[in-house]
């Protein structure tokens, strides 16, 4: 199987899962007894470009949720209601505002990173100050050597932390970037100025863009008018967020951005795959189709494992009909499998 290069980003193919989905890449233990995503049973995580972790900050933060894994049985009613502040299905997709709950990424790389050295792995993290990513960029250069993961994703976008991260990108993209062993993402909102802030990362020498993050958005319950998450605004992904996502790739590559682009936002099929190809992206990433529709969906959870890997199948097999149909960075760097410059 060819690996792929996008730009000095080594992918073992071009799909990929988003941030958070798939937790930090292995099961905890817990009240669930699929762990971390049903479909890691019914899918090799190895198998995939790489795998993206939920997101990492310098301490453990429960956010509007809980970093807890050890749930006792009888608390199960509690963690459901508590879980329904923080993850709603809407139309055409979920609403969540989980705010960052993560260990820190010092518990990560202790607990969790040496198991998934099978893996290809993008560490996303996520700070409130171009300092603490400097930080989270010291702590992964000192426990990761160069080549061991695809990249850390800068997640200087999330909508649902309760935080402006306008005045701290350009001290982020000054300082974090260059101080990193690794290729850096750069993780783009659909909310902000996307295109200047690709211009702003490509000239910081980031290595690529995540495209979308999820789109600021807020339910309210009908009967009383109250939100139904916990942090009021929260996060729209899936299908109601492809054409936004298509939107945004298509307007980067208009704009004359060149840096290779990982796409996401409402990818459940091989088709959805190939607009965004279409589109110019020259990756794909699985949100959350790689979890489920629900808690009774569980009982799916082999079909949608089965589902997944024909999309992995397709993908590996995939080759553009016309030349740069996987972004404009294809027209820079080979498809096949070769050393970075």
């Amino acid at each position: 199987m060819s690996e792929v290069w996008l730009g000095d980003i080594r992918l073992r193919n071009r799909l990929v899962t988003s941030s958070s989905l798939l937790g930090y890449g292995a099961s905890d233990p817990g009240l669930v007894p699929y762990g971390m995503s049903p479909i890691s049973r019914f899918v090799s995580l190895e198998r995939f470009g790489a795998v993206t972790t939920r997101t990492l900050t310098v301490q453990p933060r429960d956010g509007h949720f809980t970093n807890r894994t050890d749930w006792p049985l009888r608390a199960l009613p509690a963690l459901l209601r508590s879980y329904a502040t923080v993850l709603r299905s809407v139309d055409g997709g979920w609403i969540n505002a989980f705010g960052w709950c993560n260990v820190g990424i010092e518990a990560y790389l202790r607990d969790y990173y040496p198991r998934t050295r099978g893996q290809n792995t993008i560490i996303s993290v996520g700070g409130f100050a171009a300092e603490e990513f400097v930080t989270l960029v010291d702590t992964v250069n000192a426990a990761v050597p160069p080549g061991a993961i695809a990249a850390v994703e800068f997640n200087v976008s999330c909508p649902n932390v309760d935080h402006d991260f306008e005045p701290i990108l350009a001290g982020v993209l000054a300082d974090a970037v260059p101080a990193s062993r690794h290729p850096v993402i750069l993780k783009l909102s659909p909310d902000r100025d996307y295109v200047g802030h690709a211009r702003r990362a490509a000239a910081a020498g980031v290595s690529a863009l995540t495209a979308i993050n999820t789109v600021r958005a807020l339910r309210l319950d009908p009967r009383t008018g109250q939100p139904w998450l916990a942090n009021r605004y929260g996060g729209l992904s899936g299908r109601a967020v492809k054409p936004i996502g298509l939107r945004v790739v298509a307007e980067l590559r208009d704009a004359g951005i060149t840096l290779p682009v990982i796409a996401t936002g409402g990818i459940r099929t091989f088709d959805d795959c190939r607009e965004y190809f279409w589109a110019g992206a020259d990756a794909v990433s699985l949100g959350s189709a790689s979890w489920l529709a629900s808690y009774p969906g569980y009982a799916l959870a082999p079909l949608w494992g089965w589902q997944i890997r024909s999309i992995l199948r397709k993908i590996e097999a995939y080759r553009p009909r016309v030349s740069g149909e996987y972004g404009y960075s294809s027209q820079r760097h080979s498809h096949a499998a070769k050393p970075p410059v």
